[in-house]
């Protein structure tokens, strides 16, 4: 069976307007959310073919001036200062794609720290107690500061928190605290411009900023000159900040989030990257009109692959305009714990191994400071492949389109009619698992099975939603282990296939396992009688002649263990870009091996980053993780959530939470645990938990049930982006949520695990 899916195009240059697409439930739909979720999405003009005097609508011709700008010209009529055609070629987002490199950028000062590509990458978080409570603001903010933030975002949503930011910075500043403040406006321009007196940093969301207290409803534009209507009150609305901020030095940030963008918007592009970006762009081109510079852009959404299709598009589309603005990287609503690590160590650092960012921050369902420690893993991460260069040789890259999100076609593993055992399943076709095996755990059995996800009856594993696809077997067990060998025989009865070394497997044979044979071995390696397949082993420093030649060989799968010193990010796409010349459709391993040293978040942080960078660009079809320190139940579940966070396979309970700040009108950290403990056996549900609606019911464009703060102690619950409930206590709004997911035929009850195991 062939897998993989045709690209779709998710943002032309623009300013043109996107072509309309269709969209199936495929593997690009399953990866992109909601931006692929429509069932067709058109431009507005196109939604009135049931009237008779319909016009179609386009997006106006932008002028490109030859020179600096004027400020009489109307904003829609403002935009590069040289041509497109003269910049770079069709296709390039970064400085290069085989090497880290850091993307070139002007400076923007934020009070006392320095922002930009001259200087470090800039950590930050965003406070979440009460902002009218000036003793726990500065509190918080002291106790960020002190845990390495450099940077500090505070909600400002009404003119009592503007008053209370004035007094909070004070303080700050007589306890010896410089720490730049970011105001964090939606709705409120007269608050912004309120707090622009204070602050240091002003963030406006391009989607509310001009909108007053949305309604959230859809509007259709039959005209150019309807569109660009609304594009001139936004103007009036902004530009008193703008010169506010550009007369008292104070910064701006410009954030898109793939969730609030405006019904203007919308209308136009749908909710996907290319709104995003020319979102932001209509309030920079009001900026750059009045001379102001100093501010930054972000393209947030809670899908990792829509982030870092945005944030691609918006450095493509600043290039061709010669714009040289910095970046503020970031998952919105990425969640707790190890999931919330992981979407974030996907989005981010696929991008900073790009040379992409210039601030960070790690957007956690937890308190605050404790989003600093994987923040500055982040930052390491990604000011150590630029200081380095790191990356390969300069190759030809013609596969790989930024613009276009597929899954590599591949070719799952097809049944021979002298196979003694079912090979068809020791891959997945969402996304396969490995897991490196020691002969010690088969021996434990019962203990063992459970550790790779498998359910027990009666003393026998049976594969679950989340069980390990195959085993890799590092060391093979002696002849005469018998229960280790039981192992294997039982996990091989149940589908899983058992990977070993081409040399052990000639020293101790194994029944029907998978051979591994190094790539540059492979053409001329004997392969045991034993050996039921081959897998070819490749380490990053092969030729494009010894690729083609071990693709010969007809292996099952290829997995991608680079040799120390090659980076994984630049090697595999090389590797990626031969198999594509070669029209080979071998199935793709990420193999990351750790060493004793690397602590449990280094796993999480640098699989996320190098393995979720390629997974983005629908590059593998699955993951092994091996650290001999760490436990194998951790590796594995930290494997399948590398993959659910890459959009690939599901395997439990999508959660969309936002990481909580002055607007949470519940303890969302506490809510969200209670939440957690009850549904999250439920793989293929997406459920949002928002602690306030600011941002619209399009923050949860990813889920499929929303429990959203409505007013103080009410909840309401939402499915997709529609309301169905208002008003519910807070003691009953978890009951009524396992209700809605009941009433929509979503839920299914916890299976009881299996207390003890009989043996066999």
């Amino acid at each position: 069976t062939r897998r993989g899916a045709d690209a779709r195009t998710i943002g032309d240059a623009l300013p043109r307007a996107p072509q309309p697409f269709v969209s199936h439930r495929t593997h690009v739909m399953a990866a992109l959310g909601s931006a692929m979720r429509a069932t067709t999405i058109l431009p507005s003009a196109r939604a009135f073919a049931g009237r008779k005097h319909a016009k179609k609508a386009q997006v106006s011709t932008v002028t490109r001036a030859a020179s600096a700008e004027k400020a009489g010209p109307k904003i829609v009529e403002v935009a590069a200062a040289v041509d497109h055609n003269d910049l770079l070629p069709e296709g390039l987002y970064c400085n290069a794609h085989y090497q880290t490199t850091r993307r070139k950028t002007r400076t923007v000062t934020i009070g006392n720290v320095k922002l930009g590509s001259d200087h470090p990458i800039v950590r930050q978080t965003m406070t979440t107690s009460d902002t009218r409570d000036v003793e726990a603001t500065v509190a918080e903010v002291i106790k960020c500061a002190d845990a390495g933030a450099e940077m500090v975002r505070i909600t400002v949503q009404g003119m009592q928190e503007a008053k209370a930011c004035k007094v909070i910075k004070e303080t700050l500043m007589a306890k010896g605290y410089t720490t730049p403040l970011i105001a964090d406006i939606h709705f409120a321009p007269k608050v912004a411009m309120m707090v622009a007196e204070c602050f240091d940093k002003i963030r406006v969301n391009p989607g509310n900023f001009a909108d007053g207290r949305k309604t959230f409803e859809e509007k259709l534009y039959e005209t150019d000159e309807e569109y660009n209507e609304e594009l001139e009150m936004i103007e009036e609305t902004f530009t008193p900040l703008v010169l506010k901020c550009k007369e008292r030095g104070v910064a701006m940030r410009i954030g898109t989030n793939h969730g609030s963008l405006s019904a203007r918007t919308l209308s136009r592009y749908g909710d996907t990257p290319a709104g995003m970006v020319e979102s932001a762009f209509e309030f920079a081109r009001i900026c750059r009109k009045h001379d102001y510079h100093n501010f930054v852009f972000s393209m947030k959404a809670s899908n990792p692959l829509v982030m870092v299709q945005a944030y691609r598009l918006l450095a493509h589309e600043m290039w061709k305009l010669g714009w040289d603005y910095p970046l503020h990287l970031g998952v919105t609503e990425a969640g707790e714990g190890e999931d919330g690590r992981m979407k974030s160590s996907i989005g981010i650092g696929a991008l900073l191994l790009d040379g992409l960012g210039d601030t960070i921050r790690v957007s956690l369902t937890e308190a605050s400071h404790l989003e600093m420690e994987p923040c500055t893993r982040l930052r390491d991460l990604g000011m150590d492949a630029c200081e380095k260069k790191i990356g390969v040789e300069k190759f030809d890259e013609t596969a790989r389109d930024f613009k276009s999100f597929g899954r590599r076609e591949s070719q799952l593993p097809v049944q021979k009619e002298d196979d003694a055992i079912d090979l068809r399943n020791v891959l997945h076709r969402d996304g396969s698992v490995l897991s490196a095996v020691t002969p010690e755990m088969l021996a434990s059995e019962d203990p063992f099975y459970r550790d790779l996800g498998a359910k027990l009856a009666v003393g026998m594993p049976l594969r679950d939603i989340a069980t390990s696809d195959s085993i890799i077997l590092r060391e093979i067990p002696k002849p005469d282990d018998e229960k280790a060998n039981r192992s294997i025989r039982r996990l091989q009865e149940i589908g899983v296939g058992v990977l070993a070394p081409v040399d052990a497997l000639a020293k101790t044979p194994v029944a029907n396992a998978i051979a591994m044979v190094a790539a540059k071995d492979a053409a001329t390696a004997t392969i045991p009688d034993c050996a039921a397949r081959v897998a070819v082993v490749i380490d990053g420093t092969e030729s494009e002649e010894e690729i083609v030649a071990a693709l010969a060989t007809d292996p099952v799968m290829c997995l991608i263990a680079t040799a120390p010193g090659v980076s994984r990010l630049h090697a595999s796409r090389r590797v990626f870009e031969w198999m594509h010349r070669a029209g080979s459709a071998v199935p793709v391993i990420h193999n990351m091996q750790f060493d004793a040293s690397a602590e449990k978040d280094t796993v999480v942080i640098e699989s996320g980053a190098q393995a979720g960078g390629l997974l983005c660009d629908g590059l593998g079809d699955g993951v092994v993780v091996e650290h001999p320190g760490v436990p194998l139940s951790y590796l594995r579940t930290t494997s399948f959530g590398l993959l659910q966070g890459s959009r690939m396979r599901n395997t439990k309970t999508e959660y969309v939470s936002c990481p909580s700040c002055g607007r949470t009108l519940f303890d969302l950290q506490e809510v969200t645990a209670a939440i957690s403990e009850r549904t999250g056996h439920l793989p293929g549900v997406a459920i949002a938990v928002m602690g306030c609606i600011v941002n619209g019911p399009g923050e949860m464009a990813d889920a499929d049930f929303g429990y959203v703060g409505g007013a103080p102690g009410k909840i309401d619950l939402y499915v997709g982006k529609e309301v169905v409930k208002r008003g519910i206590d807070n003691d009953t709004a978890c009951d009524e949520l396992i209700q809605l997911i009941k009433d929509h035929g979503r839920w299914v009850e916890k299976e009881v695990e299996e207390e003890e195991a009989v043996a066999a």
